[in-house]
């Protein structure tokens, strides 16, 4: 396995680290950043921005703008820009609209990929992904789904309700999940579409994604049959060709920002005296920073590991890697946090530096993309049918 970073990635990578310190830093403190997010005028001011630096959805195909990037090249940028939080939306690489666009370059048909790809790798639209449901439907365990489709005039009609939709708010897209006779499908949607409705948008811990997190009714929503994404009867299938790549796009943000705490929790310690020496010449501290080191390194190994076999497998990293991946790296990056928080003191549960809001947002990628302990299940699963199988030869 051979992880040397190409001299394309490295070089993107130090073209957004320097637009990440020298343009989007300074925008940290806008009051455009609401408790649901980043207001849409503040990410489109942004994204103009990365426009004009040709930095711009670099994940997607050259036929969309964008780089065409590798899964270990975009593991490199996505990590150099995340060092802001707003990095990863002033490059439109933000969740849920990057795992959206790398979905409809895989399934959606050309005329798809015009009407709807086309303006969110532009970064003039934002999407959302309605999948999960309240009051008993699906969530960790998708076959639990309660909302339906049936078919109608030659098209579709979808009734339900979603919850946790993260980006509903101001969202021109949504990929609906539902289930029909012949069984789960996905839906395309202008959101426009009557009988999509905002119920509300929920107070969460975290505060980094435009649109925040909403409840939304889906009542008789009337969809024609040339938006069917894929084919009937298989979202599952097409959930994991977006999931899977998903957690690691994740992973790697996040690092980005927990980078970012963890330089911010060190300088600190550098600067700061107490009991006659530096704070992290005090084994307490310096311990933690260099516990956060180790973390760091290894979920920077991790992700680069799954992305190295998702992209040099035939079958792509599937939920083995990912899985193992998205727990070992959120549980990492959240350890790195917390210690940053600590080594802060009074200042770490502040506004007055990145670190509180990283913490927060870091601790709910815990739960993103199904929580460590759904993970750690089929995790098991794979080595009880192991075991079975080879105890059958």
């Amino acid at each position: 396995m051979d992880l040397t970073r190409g001299a394309r990635e490295l070089e993107i990578a130090g073209k957004v680290d320097a637009f990440i310190r020298d343009v989007v830093i300074p925008y940290e403190g806008d009051p455009r950043i609401g408790s649901h997010g980043p207001s849409d005028e503040l990410a489109h001011e942004l994204k103009a921005k990365a426009r004009a630096a040709g930095l711009l959805s670099p994940h997607v195909g050259t036929e969309f703008g964008g780089m065409g990037l590798n899964h270990r090249e975009i593991a490199t940028v996505f990590r150099a820009a995340g060092y802001s939080t707003l990095g990863p939306i002033a490059l439109n690489i933000m969740a849920p609209d990057e795992g959206n666009m790398a979905m409809l370059e895989k399934v959606a048909t050309h005329e798809q990929k015009e009407r709807f790809l086309r303006p969110l790798a532009a970064g003039k639209t934002r999407s959302a992904f309605l999948m999960t449901e309240p009051d008993g439907g699906a969530g960790s365990d998708p076959g639990m789904m309660k909302t339906t489709a049936h078919e109608d005039g030659g098209g579709w009609v979808i009734n339900g309700r979603k919850t946790f939709i993260t980006g509903a708010d101001g969202a021109a897209l949504a990929i609906i999940m539902a289930r029909t006779e012949h069984g789960a499908t996905m839906f395309l949607a202008d959101w426009a579409t009557p009988g999509i409705r905002i119920e509300r948008v929920m107070d969460t811990i975290d505060r980094t994604m435009p649109g925040g997190h909403a409840i939304v009714a889906l009542d008789e929503v009337r969809v024609p049959a040339d938006q069917i994404l894929g084919e009937v009867g298989q979202a599952f299938r097409y959930a994991q060709v977006r999931l899977a790549p998903a957690r690691l796009t994740h992973c790697m943000r996040w690092w980005g920002a927990a980078r970012r705490a963890h330089d911010v929790a060190v300088a600190y310690a550098c600067r700061r005296h107490a009991f006659g020496k530096q704070l992290i010449d005090h084994e307490g501290i310096g311990f933690m920073l260099a516990d956060n080191e180790i973390d760091l390194k290894q979920a920077e190994l991790m992700t680069d590991w799954c992305a190295w076999v998702l992209d040099n497998s035939g079958h792509g990293a599937g939920g083995n890697e990912s899985s193992m991946a998205k727990v070992a790296v959120s549980e990492a990056l959240y350890r790195v946090a917390d210690r940053c928080v600590q080594v802060l003191g009074g200042l770490g549960v502040t506004d007055d530096t990145p670190v509180h809001q990283i913490f927060r947002d870091i601790r709910a990628f815990r739960i993103y993309d199904g929580p460590s302990e759904v993970h750690r299940w089929s995790i098991a699963k794979r080595l009880k049918r192991e075991y079975a199988a080879k105890s059958a030869d």
